[in-house]
């Protein structure tokens, strides 16, 4: 039955001392462990750096209720008058502070996050509004005016440290399950999903079930750029939907090594359009409900208004 539990929820830190972060962001959320209350805040920065994880464990270690939002399928202004306001009206069971996390918040319409800035302040005395985001800039300025924010971006110095802990982590978890696995090939995984910790713990279990987790797994499709590039230099549509269908692409990186190739195998004056085509998909895969459809209509698009070598 373990096999069928999502890992990346299973393995989730239940207190913030056990989440992989940065010490100059672990010590403000245990500061606030410490006083027993959360403020307004904003937690900004990339997928899978632990933005959910660490407020859900500060208030499983506050021992503090909280509303969850999701922000990415709960993101109409009805969400915030039927449950936000509802729930930050009423008395706390254990008479603290309650907390409303909003995850995703920055995927709330317009007309939400109008409704959002009137009820911080209106029950302020009763409750705290965190909200994560990926995107800062598309949360409303009277919102962040109103909720110091939190860079959960990892800095140059940090990274080497995140990486050992990440290692250390995920290494754990497959002794746990019982996953046989070949020390350079993790790392390899890390690597090319660093610094998204959900990511690699999602890749993991794919491959788990799929048997040892040793060499074979990078040869069957991690490094596949130079099948996308040579089948679009021959236009063939059909090879490239088979590819994004049944490869493992790295979505976090392909854009940017596309980018990188663009001199190798297009035409000079195809290479500033392709440019705007990379950015406008990259830009949109944030937001993608399904990330091959979003990688497979870039393609088809570089394909039809480009010209290659």
């Amino acid at each position: 039955m373990n096999k069928e539990v999502l890992w990346e929820f299973k393995y989730r830190p239940r207190s913030v001392g056990d989440c992989i972060l940065p010490d100059r962001i672990k010590r403000i959320f245990k500061d606030y462990v410490k006083d027993g209350v959360i403020p307004n805040l904003i937690l900004q920065g990339p997928p899978g750096v632990g933005k959910t994880s660490v407020i859900l464990a500060a208030c499983e270690d506050i021992g503090c209720d909280y509303l969850f939002i999701n922000g990415a399928s709960e993101n109409g202004v009805d969400v915030i008058r039927d449950k936000f306001e509802t729930y930050a009206s009423s008395v706390s069971l254990n008479g603290g502070r309650k907390v409303i996390i909003c995850d995703e918040g920055d995927r709330l319409s317009a007309h939400a996050q109008d409704a959002l800035k009137t009820n911080i302040e209106r029950f302020s005395n009763n409750c705290s509004l965190v909200i994560t985001s990926n995107h800062k800039y598309r949360l409303i300025d009277a919102i962040q005016s109103r909720c110091p924010d939190i860079d959960f971006t990892l800095r140059g110095p940090e990274k080497p440290q995140m990486a050992k802990e990440i290692y250390q982590k995920t290494s754990q978890i497959l002794e746990k399950e019982g996953v046989v696995f070949k020390k350079e090939v993790l790392v390899e995984i890390i690597k090319k999903n660093f610094p998204d910790f959900r990511r690699i713990i999602n890749r993991l279990q794919m491959y788990s079930r799929l048997g040892d987790i040793d060499v074979g797994i990078l040869s069957g499709g991690i490094n596949n750029l130079i099948d996308i590039t040579s089948k679009l230099k021959d236009k063939d549509f059909n090879g490239l939907r088979k590819l994004v269908a049944t490869q493992d692409i790295d979505y976090s990186t392909i854009y940017r090594n596309l980018y990188d190739q663009l001199y190798d195998i297009m035409e000079p004056q195809s290479i500033p359009p392709a440019v705007l085509i990379l950015a406008d998909y990259q830009y949109k895969q944030s937001m993608a409900v399904d990330y091959d459809i979003n990688f497979m209509a870039c393609l088809t698009e570089l394909m039809g208004d480009c010209k290659f070598l």
